[in-house]
């Protein structure tokens, strides 16, 4: 499978801007297609991931594993980003160690969401 990297296109991240000035949301997006993407990872560009306090916003999925968005984050944080979605498609079930997580997915975590498949008496 592969797993989705979605990045908030329209996101602002709590900016003031002219109506045609560039979201940063898109600036971030821009710097993650720009580069190499990891083997595994897909990355889409969506219009609102509701995370506009803490925006830019990306999130990450797989079907059968955890989901998480992060927030907070910049074009200067495509290397981070690209390196922890390697890891968590790599991942049986997207729960790469912590320790081994990018330190920008590590301090900027704003949702852990489980998998639509897990039985409730797991989440207990």
């Amino acid at each position: 499978m592969t797993a989705t990297l979605y990045v908030c296109t329209t996101c602002r991240a709590g900016e003031v801007l002219e109506e045609d000035a560039p979201r940063p949301g898109a600036l971030l997006h821009a710097a993650l297609t720009d580069a190499e993407t990891p083997e595994g990872v897909e990355i889409i560009g969506v219009s609102c991931l509701s995370a506009c306090s803490q925006g830019a916003a990306v999130a990450l999925s797989e079907p059968g594993k955890w989901t998480y968005v992060y927030g907070r984050m910049t074009p200067e944080n495509a290397p981070e980003i690209l390196a922890g979605a390697a890891a968590y498609a790599a991942s049986k079930d997207g729960l790469v160690p912590w320790r081994e997580r990018p330190v920008v997915f590590r301090k900027q975590s704003l949702a852990r969401v489980p998998p639509f498949n897990m039985p409730v008496e797991a989440l207990t």
